[in-house]
């Protein structure tokens, strides 16, 4: 099997890494960016100080603080106290896009650098669809450890008029350049932690036991699922260890690498729709979901979850491959536990509505592409079965 690969053209990564970003896009033979980012990264000063950098650099940046959390095609067509993206960027004759933020300013920068230039709606450039652009170059500068997004070729848009979380990838979705600074993450709170880094450490096992994994993503993965559970809980313990804040920005990076390159699977097709109706952060429903998806897949895949266990910490090189790929599954719920994932009850999304929703949720988990590449690829029903086993 020959594999194709994609990567960032540009990569800087380390501590102090942001203060290089106007070389960065200088070097690009950039001018004009739009910096986008959210509210909150405005509110603290943060896209201000990005901002000065720019133009220190000789750049001639503008602002666009409306992202919202998983993004909308409303939030990328119109606004109702602010100029949306879209109207923002050709205001501004921007030449590029930065993504400055989680997942959700890296998606909206992404969809915005391809609309800016080829138009339509997002729903024309949603799975199966792949996408080779053009489109406008975009960098990316993530301040969670967590979505990979600044190191893959897809983006994730919500369709405000159907609640479906569209899954469009694509090269043309891929960053040109990513600036991955570990200093960026201090601030964030235990949950956005505890939610982000689950989300890397599934970035990494869907993509190693993906049908579509592949030599190059594999040594990634497991290197991401190595560092993570090395990592994770210290720094939901103490958000202050600059030595596992470090480590899992790095691992984030190399399972969104490992996955853009292989795929995810059957967690993330399933993790979708409860983001897109009951407003979960995708970080959080994937956790919701991991062990009991685990628990499903493992027949189909002994031995790769197996490897998974033991880079996890989980079990012994010596361990058969079932017992191994046991631990596993008791291993992620053990994570969980002590990382205080609640049940989607516990949450408080309402049981009678989460069970109306069951057979669009499933349709819409199956419609995304994603459980393709499961190693158990399920039916309709088998979802419908693994939400409503979660619910409690």
């Amino acid at each position: 099997m020959v594999a194709s690969l994609s990567l960032p053209r540009i990569l800087r990564v380390g501590g102090g890494a942001v203060s290089e970003l106007g070389d960065v896009i200088t070097g690009l033979g950039l001018h004009r960016p739009l910096l986008v980012t959210d509210a909150v990264l405005a509110g603290t000063g943060a896209a201000e100080r990005l901002m000065a950098t720019l133009t220190d650099a000789a750049l001639q940046p503008c602002l666009f603080d409306g992202t919202v959390p998983d993004p909308t095609t409303d939030s990328l067509d119109a606004g109702l106290a602010v100029l949306a993206g879209l109207a923002v960027l050709r205001e501004h004759r921007a030449d590029s896009v930065i993504g400055f933020g989680g997942g959700s300013p890296m998606d909206t920068a992404k969809a915005l650098g391809l609309l800016g230039v080829q138009g339509g709606r997002m729903r024309d450039y949603r799975a199966p669809h792949t996408n080779l652009g053009p489109a406008l170059p975009v960098i990316a500068v993530p301040t969670t450890a967590g979505s990979g997004s600044e190191a893959t070729q897809f983006t994730i848009i919500t369709d405000s008029a159907t609640d479906e979380k569209m899954l469009c990838p694509g090269p043309a979705f891929l960053p040109v350049a990513a600036v991955v600074d570990f200093e960026l993450t201090l601030s964030m709170p235990a949950r956005l932690t505890a939610d982000t880094g689950v989300d890397a450490l599934t970035h990494a096992v869907e993509a190693y036991v993906s049908r579509k994994a592949n030599p190059f993503s594999d040594g990634l993965a497991l290197n991401a699922i190595r560092t993570i559970g090395r990592h994770l809980r210290r720094v939901y313990a103490d958000g202050g260890d600059l030595e596992a804040r470090e480590a899992m920005m790095l691992a984030a990076t190399q399972a969104g690498i490992a996955f853009s390159n292989s795929s995810v699977a059957l967690v993330h097709g399933m993790s979708r729709p409860i983001g897109a109706h009951f407003h979960v952060a995708h970080g959080l429903s994937n956790a919701m979901l991991f062990p009991a998806v685990t628990a499903f897949s493992v027949p189909a895949a002994e031995s790769r979850y197996a490897d998974c266990a033991r880079a996890l910490g989980a079990a012994a090189d010596g361990d058969s491959n079932a017992l191994a790929a046991d631990r596993l599954v008791e291993a992620l719920r053990a994570l969980c536990q002590d990382l205080e994932v609640p049940t989607p009850r516990a949450h408080g999304i309402d049981k009678d509505e989460w069970f109306r929703l069951l057979p669009l949720m499933a349709e819409q988990a199956l419609a995304s592409g994603s459980p393709a590449n499961n190693p158990v690829v399920p039916t309709v029903d088998e979802i419908q079965d693994l939400y409503a086993q979660i619910y409690a």
